[in-house]
């Protein structure tokens, strides 16, 4: 991967301290609306794990909130993996190549948490690895990418959360953001800088930041590090996305889950908003109104741009017609922004 890495450096891309092959952009923080015309990301804060052999899809579908059992060759799914007691320890994609499943996460928690998936392995016939050392990851998304994209595979996914296999690699279609599809291109090094040149003719060069800017305005939030084990699936909208099958059987903290969904209305929920300060996940939020005591926490945020950052932040829902500010009650103030989807019976 050396060679990449160089290339994107002759490029412009300007990497995260202290952390080797994130590259955070190509100079500068882009805003939605030049994202919106047509993007190519390098995302390097993806894990990807392989869980191979013939036991893979059922022993993964006794650990994870969604059906991995039916999933399909040409799908992609949302999923989670909780504690006991139902707070989200990961959240994935997923989807089936060969013999193969691959859960693709956060890869600041990916080495504890193979450890620990394959601690529950036992006798099936599954094994676990990293996948994602030798493989390139691009995201696309904005009115310019279909075209871009067409150009090389001949045929795309037909909607959100399908997915082709082709010679140039594994093409997912995930949630749309910007009012266009986005796509993740997984691929060689060799392959993605014969494609660079071509895609960028059309595509503005972006790096990590913008594509977690693109997850974010589609209303998709990702557990990382800072947030393990603090929200029920429902809390970050998952079941919403289609992460949290009802009717499979059970996993860890199943209970938990099904206990929120059906005794009583939810009460929290994860909204798209911005903020003109320096967010990070897990921070805390106030509302004005009760300023002793958080209503809720950033789940994910990214610069914008704009001098600020746009972020997912979980919280109350009671607390979303208030003045919601960031740190404490004195702190900057939220603006919420439309989400993608409807909350239940309220659209933000």
């Amino acid at each position: 991967m050396n060679n990449w890495n160089d290339f994107l450096l002759s490029q412009g891309a300007r990497h995260c301290t202290g952390t080797p092959g994130l590259v955070r952009d190509f100079g500068r923080a882009l805003p939605a609306a030049e994202l919106a015309a047509g993007f190519v990301a390098v995302i390097g804060s993806q894990g990807l794990i392989a869980v191979t052999g013939e036991d893979a899809p059922t022993f993964l579908h006794n650990q994870l909130t969604n059906d991995v059992e039916h999933l399909g060759p040409d799908e992609v799914r949302l999923a989670g993996y909780c504690s006991p007691k139902g707070r989200l320890q990961a959240s994935f994609h997923m989807w089936r190549h060969a013999d193969s499943v691959y859960l693709q996460l956060a890869r600041d928690i990916q080495p504890a948490l193979q450890k620990r998936l394959s601690m529950f392995v036992l006798r099936s016939k599954a094994k676990l690895s990293d996948a994602g050392t030798e493989q390139v990851l691009l995201g696309l998304g904005g009115a310019a990418a279909e075209a871009a994209l067409l150009h090389l595979f001949g045929t795309l996914p037909g909607g959100p959360y399908g997915k082709i296999e082709h010679a140039l690699g594994t093409l997912l279609r995930v949630a749309d953001a910007f009012g266009a599809p986005r796509y993740q291109w997984l691929t060689t090094d060799t392959a993605a800088q014969a494609a660079w040149h071509g895609l960028t003719q059309t595509l503005i060069v972006a790096g990590d930041d913008a594509w977690q800017l693109s997850s974010i305005h589609a209303g998709v939030p990702q557990i990382t590090l800072k947030t393990q084990d603090q929200f029920v699936p429902q809390m970050v909208n998952f079941e919403l996305l289609g992460g949290v099958n009802f009717k499979k059987g059970c996993y860890p903290g199943q209970e938990i889950v099904a206990r929120s969904q059906y005794l009583g209305k939810l009460k929290r929920r994860t909204a798209l908003a911005t903020v003109a300060a320096d967010a990070q996940p897990a921070d805390e939020v106030f509302s004005t109104n009760d300023p002793g005591q958080p209503c809720g926490m950033i789940v994910n945020a990214a610069p914008n741009g704009l001098g600020g950052v746009d972020v997912l932040v979980e919280m109350k829902l009671a607390a979303l017609g208030e003045e919601v500010r960031l740190g404490s009650a004195e702190g900057a103030a939220l603006q919420f922004l439309t989400m993608p989807y409807p909350l239940d019976a309220l659209d933000i």
